[in-house]
Parts: C-alpha cells; sequence; structure tokens
C-alpha cells in the first residue's frame, strides 16, 4: 500500500511502521527539526531494540526519551508508513495474485542441491476460496500494518461467518475501535490482538458477549488493565497474556465478583511473578483448568495465604485446575512440590528448568517428583503411565528407607507419602530384615537389574540381568562391571534410565547403595565411559 509522505499525517503517539517493512514498527514521538539537519524529521521509538540507533537525543541534545540506548531514530515521513485498513489488509492477503517472482521461489533441493520447481495443485481453487469473504471462517493478517478496522455498518455482511481473527504485530491501539469491531461481526469468537500496543483506556468498550478466546501477548497490559477489560467479557474462556511484565494480581473487588466465571485457560508465561501470593488470588476461579506460570520468577508454593494458614479452611483452592504449568521458574524445594498435591484435580504439571528438576543445582530425578506428586499423569509434557507411576514409588520408598532413624513426625515432615507408598505396595524395611538368617532372607533382599553397555569404546556385548544385594554401592557395582563386561582399561561411568525421563541421570557417588539410589526391581543400568 502507499505510504503516507506529508508530516501532518504524524501525530505524537501515533503507531507507524516502516516503509515496505511491516514487522519494524514504533510509536511517533516527535515531528520537527533535528539540529544540524535541514528539514522535518520524525522521531520514533521502534518497539524491539536494535531498530534505532541512539535513544532520543543526538549530539547532546534532548528530543525525547526512547525505551533503550538503541531503539530510537529519525525518520523522514516518506520513510513511514501509518498503516492500512483492515479490509485492505484483507485484500492484500488473501485477493493479491502471486507474481512469477513469487511463484518462481517456491523449489525444493534435489540430491545434486539443485533447485527444482514445485507446483501447488489446486492451488487456484484454494486463492479463489479464500478469496470469497462470506465463507472465511478465520483470517490472519498478522504484520501487515493495520492501523484502522475501519468499522462499518456493513463489515458483518462482508465477513458473515469469521469466527476467528488474528491481528498480531500491527498498529492497532484504540479500544473503542475494538469494540466496534467485535459488534460488526456476530460470528467472532477468537480475538489476536498480541504485539499491538494497546491503549490504557478500556473504559469505552461495550459488552463482547461473543468473545470467548482473546490474546493479548506482548501488549503492555497491566492486570489492573486485564480487570476493567473482563467487564466487558462475561463469556471469556482463555486469555493469554503473555510478557506482558505482569508482577501483581489485584484482588477482585465485590463488584467483579463474577470476573472470569467462565474462564478455563490463563497464559501468563513470561511475565514477572515472584509471590505465590499473587497466584492464591485465582485460586477460586471456578472454571480455570489450565493456567501457565513458565518463566516467571517464582520460589516456593504454598497453599495458604501469607504463609499462613487460610481463615477459609473450608474453601477449596483451584478445585478444577488440571494442568500448572510453572517451567522455568526458580523452585528448589520438595515442600513446594508436595503442596501441589493440595489441588484436587491436579493431573498435568510442568517443572522443568527449576532448581528442584536440575540434579546440577541440587535438584531431585524423575522419579521422586512422580512419587511425592499423587495423582500426576503427565509430568513435564511425559505421560506417567502405571508402569512407571508404580517403579518410581517403589524406587523412592526404598531410596528413603536406609536414611531412617525411627522419628516418624521427621518422616512425615521430610517424606509426606513414605508410609502411605510403604504399605500400598506392600514394602518391608530391608535393613530390619538383614538381620534375620537363612538363604530365603538372602535371596528376597537380592535386586534384579539389568546393565547395558553405551560406551563407544566397549563394543557391542549383550545386555545382562544380575539379581544383586541392595545393599551394594555404586563404587563396587563399577568394579563388578568390569569383570561382567571384560573392560580391562576403561574405567565404567553408571547412569539410571529412567521411564518418562530424556536424560539418564548419573550414578556418580560411589559409597551410596543401590537402595539409597533408589534401584528397586527391573531397573535399567547404562554402563558408559569416564570422558
Amino acid at each position: 500500500m502507499k505510504a503516507e509522505s506529508s508530516n501532518e499525517s504524524f501525530q505524537i503517539g501515533q503507531r507507524v511502521h516502516f516503509l515496505n517493512d511491516p514487522r519494524r514498527v514504533g510509536t511517533v514521538k516527535y515531528v520537527g527539526a533535528v539540529e544540524g539537519h535541514s528539514g522535518t524529521w520524525i522521531g520514533v521509538d521502534w518497539d524491539q531494540d536494535g531498530d534505532g540507533k541512539h535513544n532520543g537525543s543526538v549530539n547532546g541534545v534532548f528530543y525525547f526519551s526512547g525505551r533503550s540506548q538503541s531503539s530510537a531514530s529519525f525518520v523522514r515521513s516518506q520513510n513511514l508508513n501509518r498503516g492500512i485498513t483492515l479490509l485492505q489488509a484483507l485484500e492484500l492477503r488473501y485477493r493479491t495474485i502471486s507474481t512469477k517472482d513469487e511463484e518462481d521461489e517456491m523449489y525444493v533441493l534435489s540430491a545434486g542441491n539443485k533447485r527444482v520447481s514445485i507446483q501447488l495443485l489446486g492451488g487456484d481453487k484454494i486463492q479463489d476460496k479464500l478469496s470469497r469473504f462470506e465463507e472465511l471462517t478465520s483470517a490472519s493478517l498478522s504484520y501487515l500494518g493495520v492501523s484502522s478496522l475501519g468499522v462499518s455498518s456493513d463489515l458483518g455482511s462482508i465477513l458473515p461467518n469469521l469466527k476467528l481473527l488474528d491481528l498480531t504485530g500491527n498498529l492497532i491501539s484504540d479500544w473503542e475501535e475494538i469494540g466496534a469491531l467485535c459488534e460488526q461481526l456476530p460470528s467472532l469468537t477468537t480475538l489476536n490482538l498480541s504485539c499491538n500496543a494497546l491503549s490504557s483506556d478500556i473504559t469505552s468498550l461495550p459488552q463482547l458477549k461473543n468473545i470467548r478466546v482473546l490474546v493479548l501477548n506482548n501488549s503492555g497490559l497491566s492486570w489492573t488493565q486485564v480487570e476493567n477489560l473482563t467487564r466487558s467479557l462475561p463469556g471469556i474462556e482463555e486469555l493469554h497474556l503473555m510478557g506482558n511484565m505482569i508482577s501483581a494480581i489485584t484482588c477482585m473487588s465485590s463488584s467483579d465478583d463474577q470476573a472470569f466465571n467462565y474462564l478455563r485457560l490463563l497464559n501468563l508465561d513470561d511475565n514477572c511473578i515472584s509471590d505465590w501470593n499473587e497466584v492464591l488470588k485465582l485460586s477460586q476461579l471456578p472454571c480455570l483448568e489450565q493456567l501457565y506460570l513458565n518463566k516467571n520468577k517464582l520460589s516456593r508454593i504454598f497453599h495458604s495465604v501469607n504463609g499462613n494458614e487460610s481463615s477459609k479452611k473450608s474453601s477449596v483452592l483451584f478445585p478444577s485446575l488440571r494442568c500448572l504449568l510453572l517451567g522455568a521458574n526458580n523452585i528448589g524445594d520438595l515442600a513446594s512440590i508436595d503442596t501441589l498435591n493440595v489441588f484436587p484435580s491436579l493431573v498435568d504439571i510442568r517443572l522443568s528448568d527449576n532448581p528442584i528438576s536440575d540434579l546440577a543445582r541440587g535438584g531431585v530425578p524423575r522419579f521422586v517428583l512422580v512419587a511425592r506428586l499423587t495423582k500426576v499423569q503427565v509430568l513435564n509434557g511425559s505421560e506417567v503411565r502405571a508402569r512407571e507411576k508404580k517403579d518410581s514409588e517403589i524406587r523412592y520408598v526404598r531410596m528413603v528407607m536406609p536414611k531412617l532413624n525411627d522419628k516418624s513426625e521427621e518422616i512425615e515432615l521430610l517424606h509426606p507419602r513414605f508410609y502411605e507408598l510403604k504399605k500400598l505396595h506392600g514394602i518391608e524395611d530391608e535393613r530390619a530384615s538383614a538381620v534375620l538368617s537363612g538363604p530365603k532372607n538372602i535371596a528376597s533382599g537380592l535386586i534384579s537389574v539389568t546393565l547395558k553397555c553405551v560406551g563407544p569404546s566397549m563394543g557391542e556385548k549383550p545386555q545382562l540381568t544380575k539379581k544383586l544385594p541392595g545393599s551394594i554401592t555404586v563404587g563396587k557395582l563399577k568394579f563388578l562391571c568390569e569383570n561382567f563386561f571384560k573392560l580391562k582399561s576403561i574405567k565404567p561411568r553408571l547412569f539410571i534410565q529412567e521411564e518418562g525421563s530424556p536424560f539418564p541421570t548419573a550414578l556418580d557417588d560411589e559409597t551410596e547403595t543401590l537402595l539409597d539410589v533408589g534401584i528397586c526391581d527391573g531397573s535399567t543400568l547404562l554402563v558408559d565411559e569416564e570422558n
């Protein structure tokens, strides 16, 4: 589309993009003269750091405040575009015929690394169907420089069946215009406004009863603005708020008791929440099934307000929550993991990239997490099958048993599920039974372990299954592996292969016994070589 070139076209606060580059988006912060240069310049603060050359000051002269040291620049008006309308974007995306140059770009590489042109079969039919706007059910207009939604009374007749509209990365900011658009599109249920610098004034937004999914990632909204927004979204079921620097969740006022009443999914990934008390403010949402909190700053999880027992002991926290994603936070204590058992419906949990799941940062292996989480069915995106659940619980009990000191209160505090699991799987105390004599008791203390050689210098060796006493140390087992596999000059290193875990766990403490590290019947150990 043709760029606007007159200086009058640009105003302070206006959203623009660079000519012929709709992904380079910014906000006009200055219009006027620049010392040492002729004519009128437009000062733009770009959304992406590095798209500019300075911070709004040039040669010691201050013109405006940029977001960073490299987000601002001065541009001639003819090099900026103030955007196009929604209908123009639809025409551009769905009715523009591909040029010959664009078609020539459709190719694959042959075995000889030569370009082989390809033709999209049925492409004409697809293009014809997409060009009939009255049949469109979804439209993606991301990064097309849409600045005006061009709402008119006939928009509903032009797009009568449009259910999903993606306007990511455009120049939209006016909520009143957004509201008018939703009112004109009766079938619209999903709206994506990510990466638009949306206005903080949401007071003029009408009731948008049909919107079920709203995506506002990287839009600069605070939680207070989100609350104001929800008053106009009585039927909202999914709300995505990634990358908005949200650190606090304000309590719902009494007039907002119905806010989020039907919300099933709330995405708060990549924000700045550090206090679990903020998360607990969402704990009474009746329909919330999925809560995404990846890439925040959480370090502890607890089920009481401000670390104390809640005064409303009868209230159930997160009654419908099935999925809780906590990846890439700072959670490092097992008490936080145990707290997750309080939430009655929670079965899908992500804890990857936290200290608690990273052995290098003092974390625990996957089987410990599986054993301590009562209802978990999916952990870190991997299904926890019944066999893994049972094996993990037995292994966990056997790992804890050698550390018992007969202080039941201390055991229940450090290992809340220990006695429950011990009874569930009928496990006797090996150390107590070890004092008994007789070949039957000795045999019952043996563990069946499969050993597989995986070291590159070991050659192909058949796997072995051995019955070993649980009291044998890792160091002694390494010595035995040298004899089992005739590893003359190779120093072995042992790993345990856990079901559901993408990587094996190293057994580097040679003083620990097989029971200490939770090895049980049916465990598989990989015999590798030291670097």
